[in-house]
C-alpha cells in the first residue's frame, strides 16, 4: 500500500502541476533601466483593482503584485500551461499599462513551480536586491501580501507560500550575517555612531546638508531612536521638508557655529566646494562642551570638514574613504553569508514543494483508501454470512484471503502487463521498485 500510494503521488503531482503551476514573472534592476521599469510599475492606490483584473484577464486562481522602485513582480497560481499563461500576462500588461509588448518582453523573466518558489524566497531574503541583503524588500513583500489578502486574490497555495517565505527570511536573518554589516555610507556612518555611543537615545545629532545621502542618514538615525536631530542646509525649504518626516529642527549653514557645540554627532554631505566646518569652529565647540567627545563623519567630496579637525583630541573624524574601506569588507562578509542563505532557501523550497505534493494528492489517496476499505468490507460481509451458515471457518478465511489478494493485485498486475506489452521497460523497472519486487 505505501509503495502504491507513493506511485500515485508521483504520477498525480506532474498532472496537477501542469494544470495549476505557480508562476513568478517580473522585471528588475538587473534586466531593465528605470525608464523601462517605470512603465509597468503599479500604483498602490490602484493595486486592488489591478489584482482583480489579473484574476479575470489572466484566468489565474490566485495573484499578488510586488511593485517597488527596483522591481515589479507578479506571483500567480495558474489554471493553464506556462505557455498560455505567458501569452495572457503579456497581453494584460500591455493593456493595463498602455505600453507595447515589444518594449517590455526582452526585460521580463519567468519562473515556474520550484523555481518560482525559490525566486520569491530569494527576493524576500535580499539575495536578489541591488544591495545584497538589504532588509527593506521584506517589508515591501509583506505589504504586497497584505494588499493581495485585502483584495481577496489569495487562497490556500499562495497564502501558504507567502507565510513560508516570511519564515525563511526570518531564518536567514537569524542564522546568517547577511544583514549584519553596513554596505552603504549612510548606514555605515550610523553603525559607527552606534559603536562609539553606548546608546543613541540620548545623543544629539547635527546633519549638514539635505540631499539624498543625508536623508538616508536621517532615516537610519530616526529608526534607531536617536535623541535629537538638527538639520542645517543652505535652502531652508528643502531641509524643512525632510525634517518634517523625522521631527527634526532646522537651521541655516550660517547658524552652525551657534549650534555645533550641542552636537554629539556631526554628519555632513553637501555640494560645497569649500569646507563648511573648520578646525577653529570645532575647537571653540569642544571648549563649550568641556571636551566631551564628538563623532564626526564627512561624506562630502570635496570635504565639508577641514582635514586638520582630525588632529584635535576628543574628535573622532571619519571621511568617505574610511567608510568605503569598511563597506568593502562588509560586502565581502555579506557575500559569504549569502552562500549560507542560498542553502537555506534551497532547502526550504524543497520543503514547500513537498507540502504541495501532499496537498495535490490528498483527495486521491483518500479516495483510494476508501475504495480499498469498501472492497474489504464487502468481502468481509460475505465471509461473515458464510460463517453464520456454519461453513468451515478455515475454508471461509482462506477464501477471504484469496479474494482480498486478488482484488488488491488486479490493478498493479494489469499495469505491469500493459507496460510489458507496450515495451515500456522503464515503467516495468519503476513498478518493480515501488512494489519492492526484487527484495
Amino acid at each position: 500500500m505505501p509503495a502504491l500510494v507513493g506511485y500515485l503521488q508521483s504520477q498525480l503531482l506532474g498532472q496537477y502541476l501542469r494544470i495549476m503551476p505557480i508562476v513568478a514573472v517580473g522585471i528588475n534592476h538587473k534586466t531593465a533601466p528605470v525608464a523601462v521599469r517605470e512603465k509597468i510599475s503599479f500604483n498602490p492606490d490602484n493595486l486592488s483593482s489591478a489584482l482583480q483584473e489579473m484574476l479575470d484577464e489572466v484566468s489565474c486562481k490566485e495573484a499578488a503584485i510586488l511593485s517597488t522602485c527596483n522591481r515589479t513582480e507578479l506571483y500567480l497560481v495558474q489554471n493553464e500551461s506556462i505557455d498560455q499563461t505567458q501569452a495572457k500576462i503579456i497581453s494584460w500588461l500591455e493593456q493595463h499599462h498602455g505600453v507595447p509588448a515589444s518594449s517590455i518582453i526582452p526585460s521580463l523573466y519567468w519562473h515556474s513551480d520550484k523555481q518560482a518558489v525559490n525566486h520569491m524566497m530569494r527576493v524576500a531574503c535580499g539575495l536578489d536586491s541591488l544591495v545584497l541583503g538589504e532588509p527593506q524588500i521584506l517589508g515591501q513583500m509583506k505589504q504586497a501580501y497584505s494588499q493581495a489578502k485585502a483584495a481577496g486574490s489569495l487562497a490556500l497555495v499562495m497564502d501558504r507560500l507567502f507565510q513560508r517565505t516570511f519564515g525563511v527570511a526570518k531564518q536567514v536573518r537569524t542564522e546568517t550575517e547577511i544583514g549584519a554589516s553596513a554596505v552603504s555610507v549612510a548606514f555605515a556612518a550610523v553603525n559607527l555612531a552606534k559603536h562609539i555611543f553606548a546608546s543613541l537615545e540620548k545623543a544629539k545629532v547635527l546633519l549638514v546638508g539635505a540631499g539624498e545621502t543625508i536623508e538616508l542618514v536621517a532615516k537610519h538615525l530616526y529608526e534607531n531612536k536617536v535623541g535629537k536631530i538638527t538639520v542645517a542646509n543652505r535652502t531652508l525649504s528643502r531641509a524643512e521638508q525632510m525634517a518634517s518626516q523625522i521631527g527634526a529642527d532646522v537651521i541655516t549653514l550660517a547658524q552652525i557655529p551657534e549650534h555645533i557645540a550641542d552636537a554629539d554627532i556631526v554628519i555632513s554631505s553637501t555640494g560645497s566646494t569649500l569646507p563648511i566646518i573648520g578646525k577653529g569652529m570645532v575647537e571653540k565647540a569642544l571648549t563649550k562642551r568641556k571636551h566631551r567627545p564628538v563623532f564626526m563623519v564627512d561624506l562630502a567630496v570635496p570635504r565639508d570638514i577641514e582635514e586638520q579637525v582630525a588632529d584635535l583630541e576628543d574628535v573622532f573624524l571619519y571621511t568617505v574613504d574610511d567608510l568605503q574601506g569598511i563597506i568593502a569588507k562588509n560586502i565581502e562578509n555579506r557575500r559569504k553569508a549569502a552562500v549560507e542563505a542560498e542553502s537555506i532557501v534551497s532547502e526550504q523550497s524543497d520543503v514547500f514543494m513537498a507540502w504541495m505534493r501532499g496537498l495535490n494528492t490528498q483527495d486521491t489517496v483518500v479516495s483510494y483508501r476508501n475504495q480499498c476499505l469498501e472492497e474489504r468490507d464487502a468481502l468481509l460481509e460475505k465471509a461473515l454470512l458464510q460463517l453464520k451458515a456454519n461453513k468451515n471457518p478455515e475454508a471461509v478465511v482462506a477464501e477471504l484471503a484469496t479474494k482480498l489478494t486478488n482484488k488488491f493485485m488486479h490493478a498493479p498486475t494489469s499495469a505491469i502487463q500493459s507496460a510489458a506489452q507496450g515495451g515500456e521497460l522503464d515503467k516495468i523497472v519503476y513498478l518493480r521498485d515501488i512494489f519492492n519486487i526484487d527484495n
